[in-house]
């Protein structure tokens, strides 16, 4: 009996990775049977041939089909396509109920003019102030810049995500440069990148293990309460004991100090305006049974 990773899914093939090792296994079939389905990052028990355990998951993401990460980069074009706030607070949302530590990376601010580039350093600045880790250079790929990402990322399990186009195969390679994955253009018919990665794949690079994923057009994934959306935005998270009202959701309620924060520009106001919509989805969401 070996203990290992999943590294790739294959048509009903399970790679797995195991000391420095790629084993190319088979699941049992009660699998399917018991509702089980192996997914890259489950830590597994196999032997001979057969996948036969999954171990229990300490997260799991659903867009990148992933588990058992520890940190997700987030590749967020700064143009082509367009930057997008609430595409990347929706994001953040998923990381931060699964508890997976976030670190944005900015691609594509080589394509920039002075105009465009001050006010994604606005942007980066009012995200680093909320606590998160911004890789922002105005050379995307500089070797200052790749060793930094590099080392930050040490040691860990990691997973990109990011909409399709904005530049995860493409960051990757610079980071490695002996992947050599296949990388594609923004199309301007359709101004949205092609999908160029086709399935999840755990890749060793450096000292961690990274996941190449498909990008996707957009992010939905609201499974939470609205308490718990509440919480996933730190800078009013730590505004919360300041209201007025226990268990304040920061919309229509007195004595916020969320929106005293908003109005008095502490905390950015596409945040703000990404909650409130977030919020609503929620309230409109039909129960799924």
């Amino acid at each position: 009996m070996q203990t290992g990773t999943i590294q790739q899914s294959l048509s009903g093939f399970y790679d797995i990775y195991s000391d420095g090792q790629i084993y190319r296994t088979r699941a049992r079939g009660n699998f399917r049977k018991r509702g089980i389905k192996p997914v890259v990052g489950d830590h597994v028990e196999f032997s001979e041939g057969y996948l036969l355990k999954v171990m229990p998951r300490k997260n799991s993401l659903k867009r990148p089909l992933v588990a058992n990460i520890d940190t997700a980069v987030i590749v967020t074009a700064a143009i082509q396509p367009t930057f997008s706030p609430n595409l990347l607070d929706r994001q953040l949302i998923a990381l931060e109920l699964q508890h997976i530590r976030p670190v944005i990376y900015f691609s594509k601010t080589d394509l920039l003019d002075g105009k465009q580039w001050s006010a994604i350093e606005k942007v980066v600045a009012d995200y680093r102030a909320i606590g998160y880790q911004v890789f922002a250079d105005r050379d995307s790929f500089n070797e200052g810049q790749m060793a930094k990402l590099l080392a930050n990322l040490k040691q860990q399990t990691v997973t990109m995500m990011g909409q399709t186009g904005a530049g995860k195969s493409t960051l990757l390679n610079h980071l490695d440069p002996d992947l050599d994955l296949a990388t594609g253009e923004i199309s301007n018919a359709l101004k949205r990148g092609r999908h160029t990665t086709r399935k999840v794949m755990l890749l060793q690079v450096g000292q961690a293990l990274i996941a190449d994923t498909p990008g996707f057009s957009s992010y939905e994934d609201f499974t939470m309460t609205p308490q718990q959306l509440a919480a996933c935005f730190p800078e009013m998270a730590a505004l919360a004991p300041e209201c007025k009202f226990r268990g304040c959701l920061h919309l229509k309620e007195p004595g916020c100090a969320v929106k005293t924060a908003v109005k008095n520009a502490k905390i950015r106001q596409s945040r703000y305006d990404n909650y409130v919509q977030f919020q609503t989805l929620l309230r409109n969401q039909k129960p799924k049974y």
